[in-house]
């Protein structure tokens, strides 16, 4: 039964919000039913075969962080924000994903990608290689390597890409192109004797010696360390050096094997861009990886925006007559989640979004698949009452007898304001109390929040239940948006690697599938 306060609460949320909702009422809300009704009637399945396909890829981007960054981004432009649409909403068909690796109820995203890019899913840690390889064990792996589908794209004369806001070798771009018994063999150094002795190459060697077709014709992302040797300063930060123990510079290897163009910092994209120059292109943005969405505009060289990225690979890879693969990954979307960090998280949510809406701006979903998803999801939680309207990021605000905004902010069980906000586990335990230590004289126990500090800033670290240096991904399920050709197979719950077998089909890599 329903206590009387949690009663109370629900029945305020019923209230007119007027304030907020002013062009609504009742029969609006029923035209728009009736309206979405006569849309869906008009929806007709595209069946013919995709010649292009681009999936997009939020590292870590949950339901709940979708539902924030939705709020936060239609926030941001001046409305309320939960009636805002992301780029993916207009997509019309949507499912669900189940996440799990073989081995593990909670996943990691070297499994989840792995398993959307071969079709099979694999254990924790493990590269484009199948369940049977044991983790960090070299000799494991031979034999279960399994091929990806931009291997077969490549293969079948496709163009094909990776854009990623991550190093380029970390696990979700990797697992497009590389196969490895451990996510973390980036580069040489990374390698363990048994790895050495058994001739299993570091990733970024196999994204330089990729050799299948016609090779990866756009790399952009972060991650020059790995490519560069120990004896190399780094372009941008002459106090940073290469990873490589080998001796190598792969980027000039890459050169010299593809006659491509290297740039490393948004400005000589720009001017390679505007010279429409058309041979293949690496550009490596970052030392590690790429700057989060709110701190871009404060690096000392510039990067190019996510969007910009997707942008300039679709307009290279539409050139191939036959095809392209082109998978976006916004992947410092989990960065910030790992930190406790929501703004920074939906920062890079709405940069997804900017990019997933200038590539259906280019593209024609008569002809083009359009996947959105997620590898896995976070303990990142959205609740309390808080009214229509308030400030995603700030403390619950509850309406008050009028059905507006409060002015002061509802309190807990323990008198503190508390976020909309939070995580079930992280670094916001210990971050909070070394936050308070410096804004309040006293010691706080309990919890380390109050009325004055800052909540909405970008550096500002959710509280947390459970004490941990790293927060932690969620088991849930994800979503799956779709537009194109047979976008409508996402229909139902899915395991996550039937994302290949769709992309697969409509691509008409089945034999069976010989369609116009």
């Amino acid at each position: 039964m329903m206590n009387k306060f949690s009663r109370s609460a629900l029945l305020c949320l019923v209230l007119p919000l007027a304030s907020v909702v002013l062009a609504e009422s009742p029969e609006s809300w029923y035209a728009d039913g009736e309206a979405a009704i006569a849309k869906a009637l008009a929806l007709k399945p595209n069946q013919t075969k995709a010649k292009n396909i681009i999936l997009f890829v939020g590292d870590g981007m949950g339901i709940s962080t979708v539902t924030a960054t939705r709020i936060y981004d239609g926030q941001s432009r001046g409305s309320s924000g939960e009636e805002n649409s992301l780029a993916w909403d207009a997509l019309p068909y949507t499912a669900l994903s189940k996440t799990y690796n073989t081995n593990l109820q909670t996943p990691d995203s070297a499994g989840t990608m792995s398993a959307m890019m071969t079709g099979i899913k694999t254990g924790h840690g493990l590269i484009s290689v199948n369940q049977k390889v044991l983790l960090g064990q070299c000799a494991s792996s031979k034999g279960n390597q399994v091929e990806t589908f931009l291997e077969q794209a490549a293969q079948r004369g496709m163009a094909t890409g990776i854009v990623s806001t991550a190093r380029i070798t970390h696990a979700t771009p990797a697992a497009t192109y590389a196969h490895a018994a451990d996510r973390d063999w980036e580069n040489d150094a990374d390698l363990t004797e048994e790895a050495r002795k058994n001739g299993c190459k570091d990733i970024a060697r196999q994204l330089v010696e990729f050799s299948v077709g016609e090779g990866l014709d756009v790399i952009l992302g972060g991650g020059r360390r790995n490519f560069l040797p120990t004896s190399e300063q780094d372009p941008e930060h002459p106090e940073v050096t290469g990873k490589r123990t080998d001796g190598r510079n792969l980027i000039d290897e890459w050169r010299a094997k593809t006659q491509g163009e290297f740039v490393w910092n948004g400005a000589q994209l720009a001017v390679l861009e505007k010279a429409n120059n058309r041979a293949k292109l690496l550009g490596l943005f970052s030392p590690s990886h790429m700057a989060y969405e709110l701190d871009r505009p404060l690096e000392r060289y510039s990067e190019p925006s996510l969007a910009e990225m997707t942008q300039i690979a679709i307009n290279r890879l539409k050139r191939n007559k036959k095809g392209y693969f082109l998978m976006v990954e916004g992947g410092r979307i989990d960065h910030a989640h790992h930190a406790g960090n929501a703004a920074r998280a939906l920062g890079d949510g709405k940069a997804l979004s900017d990019a997933v809406a200038k590539a259906l701006a280019l593209v024609d979903l008569k002809d083009t698949l359009v996947i959105v998803t997620a590898d896995h999801s976070h303990v990142f939680t959205m609740g309390g009452y808080p009214a229509r309207g308030n400030p995603i990021l700030g403390l619950v605000h509850g309406p008050d007898q009028n059905g507006v905004r409060a002015t002061m902010p509802t309190l807990a069980a323990d008198g503190k304001p508390y976020t909309t906000l939070g995580y079930i586990n992280g670094p916001g335990y210990a971050e909070q109390a070394s936050l308070a230590a410096r804004e309040i004289a006293e010691p706080n126990p309990g919890r380390h929040i109050h009325q004055k500090v800052d909540v909405q800033k970008k550096g500002f670290f959710q509280e947390s239940l459970v004490p941990l240096s790293s927060e932690t991904h969620g088991g849930e399920d994800v979503a799956i948006y779709a537009g194109g050709p047979w976008a409508h197979l996402f229909h139902s719950t899915h395991e996550q690697n039937y994302i290949y077998h769709v992309m697969r089909y409509a691509a008409g890599f089945n034999s069976a599938a010989n369609r116009k």
